[in-house]
């Protein structure tokens, strides 16, 4: 009579295969986490990146691995020089295909506040700034301003927001 046991019992190296194989089919995506780091007026940190033409939020893309949360202090580190801990999660924008590029999972991380502009220490920045919200709106392309306009609202109320391609897909704020 066959054993009946279920395959992870009979054959545990057989069943990590398996369990290695459907990994392998899986989708992945491209995942990024940003920072909102403000100064004592409010005013929002912004960079402006060497390798695209519009200023862009604080962060970059999860390496493979990595938790969204630890590349935002990692990319705070490698282009700000900055050594922090982020806070809490205020916005998760899932961006459909585009271009040449998959879909994409984009998170924004509170990062508090900075008593003193940072200065790039990454070849990859131009520079960087602190902007009122009405000036970053006229430096970001519309989706970004969208998902910064949905962090700061989060920071706010302290409701995170779920957006879709910067639209907030059913977030509620508290009362």
């Amino acid at each position: 009579m066959a054993d009946q046991r279920p395959l992870y019992e009979r054959d545990p190296d057989a069943w990590q295969a398996y369990l290695a194989e459907g990994n392998a089919k899986q989708a992945r995506k491209r995942v990024g986490a940003d920072v909102l780091l403000r100064n004592e007026r409010g005013d929002v940190l912004l960079v402006d990146p060497d390798y695209k033409p519009d200023w862009d939020l604080p962060g970059g893309m999860v390496e493979a691995n990595e938790a969204p949360q630890s590349a935002a202090e990692r990319e705070l580190h490698e282009e700000l020089g900055l050594r922090r801990r982020v806070g809490r999660l205020l916005v998760v924008d899932w961006v459909a295909p585009h271009g040449p590029w998959d879909d994409s999972l984009m998170f924004v991380f509170d990062g508090g506040a900075l008593d003193a502009e940072p200065t790039p220490t990454d070849g990859e920045l131009r520079g960087c700034g602190f902007f009122p919200a009405d000036r970053a709106r006229t430096l970001l392309r519309p989706y970004l301003w969208s998902r910064l306009r949905h962090a700061l609202d989060a920071a706010e109320d302290g409701c995170p927001r779920y957006l879709a391609n910067g639209t907030d897909r059913g977030s509620t704020s508290r009362g």
